[in-house]
């Protein structure tokens, strides 16, 4: 196959582990294409059980078969947590840790993919956003006159961004609760277009369920929204767990698709900040510190 120089000149970005698709929906021994970073990349799983990705040449058509002896210049890859991570740079050895994935009864799954017309780093303030719960999500993670936000913190912990003690009157935080509560929340940012948010488990307070939005940045103003769900729960079916998350998501998705700048400006002055978006200023301040220049507007560049 003919080489192909990398398009993203975010050093940053370029050398981090990106999700491309759920481990069960990839098609094996066929190839499967997507978008990472503005080039057109292929995966698959070879015969033998490999995952297997590559920078595609023009004109290359989904479905046809791949011979694994072919690709001549394969990124790195990584299966983690039921999805297949992809760098086209030099990614660090590991993806971040997750340990609450080995718990024997913790059910994680694939809870869909959408595609959204916005930038990656949209999306992960979108998620950091309590304040919009009882009125984007009403019913649900929120309601009317509950709106109050009260005081939380954010810190960075080996890396991360860890939002904790934020609760939030919550009436349905998922599928098998069944009365109104006031919900702990606590929210990881590990990457930077990954976001985690943990919460009270329904069956069992004393642990947690998780919901992580992987985004996938397709380009700088498209990004692959990949749900993930990892719950403690024995009454639900996994259609109605999906459904449940990609309803909640399928309310946030015009939000974003409408917000302008559909980059992230950086520079503090930019859009007034108010007491509920403490996490929003600590991840924008912590992408400006690493560098990230890729689906933001850094400090010091006029938005469009």
């Amino acid at each position: 196959m003919e080489l192909i120089e990398p398009v993203c000149s975010d050093p940053v970005i370029a050398n981090l582990w990106h999700p491309v698709s759920a481990i069960d929906e990839i098609h094996r021994g066929l190839l499967n294409k997507t978008l990472l970073l503005d080039e057109e990349i292929g995966f698959t799983v070879t015969p033998g059980g490999e995952y297997r990705s590559w920078r595609l040449p023009p004109s290359s058509a989904s479905g046809q078969a791949v011979d694994p002896e072919e690709i001549s210049d394969p990124l790195p890859v990584k299966s983690e947590y039921g999805y297949l991570w992809v760098c086209l740079g030099e990614p660090p050895e590991r993806l971040f840790d997750m340990p609450e994935f080995d718990d024997p009864d913790r059910r994680s799954m694939n809870a869909g993919t959408v595609t959204v017309a916005t930038s990656a780093p949209r999306g992960v303030e979108n998620f950091l956003d309590l304040g919009h719960f009882p009125y984007v999500h009403e019913g649900n993670l929120g309601i009317e006159p509950f709106t109050e936000v009260v005081e939380y913190e954010v810190e960075i912990v080996d890396g991360e961004i860890i939002a904790s003690k934020c609760d939030f009157f919550v009436p349905k935080a998922g599928t098998n609760f069944d009365k109104p509560a006031l919900t702990r929340y606590r929210y990881r940012v590990p990457s930077p277009f990954c976001v985690m948010l943990y919460y009270d488990s329904g069956p069992d307070p004393e642990r947690e369920d998780i919901v992580g939005v992987w985004f996938q940045p397709m380009t700088r103003e498209l990004v692959r929204a990949h749900n993930y769900m990892g719950v403690i729960d024995t009454t639900s079916s996994d259609t109605e767990i999906k459904r449940y998350q990609l309803e909640i998501f399928s309310e946030d998705k015009p939000i974003l698709e409408n917000q302008h700048p559909k980059l992230l400006p950086l520079d503090p002055r930019a859009e007034t900040p108010i007491r509920a978006d403490k996490s929003a200023i600590v991840y924008r301040r912590w992408l400006s510190e690493l560098g990230v220049s890729y689906g933001v507007i850094p400090e010091g560049v006029a938005g469009r």
